[in-house]
């Protein structure tokens, strides 16, 4: 599942949601749907509760991670993990450095477990969410197929 953090959902067309789906299904991903929030901290949470109680694999947002008093993805997240995975919230910020994506290095995103969810905070810039997704994907095919494993005990 695709999550668009934005204040201007619905204002304009979504150019975000297509290329997160894109990218996802490129790596082999299902794309169970696109949901766009605005910056709220309750509408970031019932979309990622819903994410997490429908079973998705993953949830990746995309928006909300930066500095401003409206960026609350990153609280919210935190909010909901049973497990931090901090190594790969850095080299999501450690590879969008190195793809001159900004607001990737200054996201305060974060990636871990609710349930058997992988949840991951990216950054909306294009570079950002190009990088981030190259970087992820691989990471969290890992984290999945060990939370898999975990259900077949």
């Amino acid at each position: 599942m695709v999550v668009v953090v934005d204040d201007r959902v619905g204002g304009h067309p979504d150019r975000i949601g297509p290329l997160v789906t894109e990218l996802l299904e490129e790596e082999g991903f299902l794309v169970g749907g696109v949901v766009g929030v605005a910056a709220e901290e309750a509408e970031v949470r019932k979309a990622l509760e819903t994410a997490v109680v429908g079973g998705f694999d993953l949830v990746v947002t995309v928006g909300g991670t930066g500095v401003g008093p409206r960026d609350v993805t990153p609280e919210v997240t935190e909010e909901i993990l049973d497990q931090r995975l901090p190594g790969i919230a850095e080299a999501l910020r450690s590879s969008g450095l190195t793809a001159g994506a900004v607001d990737s290095i200054v996201s305060r995103g974060h990636v871990g477990v609710s349930g058997s969810t992988v949840v991951a905070n990216l950054a909306p810039s294009r570079a950002a969410i190009r990088d981030g997704m190259a970087t992820l994907c691989p990471l969290v095919s890992y984290v999945v197929a060990q939370l898999s494993a975990l259900d077949e005990l």
